[in-house]
């Protein structure tokens, strides 16, 4: 499967990566901003159980979702990798690598997101608990899958700051993009002190995603210069 990918054509490489990045943030959006904001609320463990309840299927679905969206972020690994590896192939490589750690930490954490159906669902190995008891229980899960993601974005950070230099560095794609990547890759590695990373969330996320806009726009409409890339492979 590796030799198509690395015999496409940069142009192709670069359109197949801003659609994968596209449907990574897409889905992203979707499970975190419609499913999960909706249904979880960290505060009140009743409520939570309430509202996973009445919209099970839901809940599923940001489950499945979720899974869609890790499966798009490790294609768009790959792609990223061989779209910038004739700029320097060890750094392309660790670029790759951290962000693959952190997929593999992402989707090990949604565990612990599905895990709250089996804990309310009780049954006979549950039913020394209280419902209230359960409650606490799918909560704390959904914490613990809220603390996986958190851990997963600071190794999101290093990768992106290797992309925003390999970019930068490189002779076929805009010097711009690869500081805008690299002042958003070190606004996630605030998640390395996860209270900070928090506390500044809703401007790191506003900021990066204006980032990721500009990126997929300019990877689906520009691509890369083919013959630039093509003379630093």
């Amino acid at each position: 499967m590796t030799k198509p990918v690395a015999n496409a054509s940069p142009r192709l490489l670069a359109r197949m990566a801003g659609a994968f990045f596209l449907l990574t943030i897409l889905s992203g959006i979707f499970a975190q901003g419609f499913v999960s904001e909706r249904l979880i609320v960290f505060g009140d463990a009743a409520a939570t159980a309430t509202n996973i309840a009445a919209h099970r299927g839901l809940f599923q679905l940001g489950f499945t979702v979720y899974l869609i969206e890790m499966a798009a972020q490790v294609a768009t690994v790959v792609l990223f990798y061989q779209l910038l590896r004739p700029v320097n192939k060890t750094v392309a490589l660790l670029s790759a690598f951290w962000e693959l750690t952190g997929c593999i930490i992402k989707t090990f954490a949604r565990v612990f997101y599905i895990a709250p159906l089996f804990v309310l669902s009780g049954g006979s190995l549950l039913s020394g608990f209280s419902t209230p008891q359960l409650q606490m229980l799918a909560l704390v899960l959904l914490k613990v899958n809220d603390q996986g993601a958190a851990m997963a974005l600071a190794f999101f950070g290093f990768s992106t700051v290797l992309q925003g230099y390999l970019i930068f560095r490189s002779t076929f794609l805009p010097r711009w993009l690869g500081v805008l990547a690299v002042l958003a890759g070190l606004s996630w590695l605030t998640f390395l002190y996860p209270p900070l990373g928090y506390r500044v969330f809703v401007i790191i996320a506003l900021y990066s995603l204006l980032v990721s806009i500009v990126m997929i726009f300019w990877l689906l409409v520009f691509g890369v210069n083919e013959q630039r890339w093509r003379e630093d492979y």
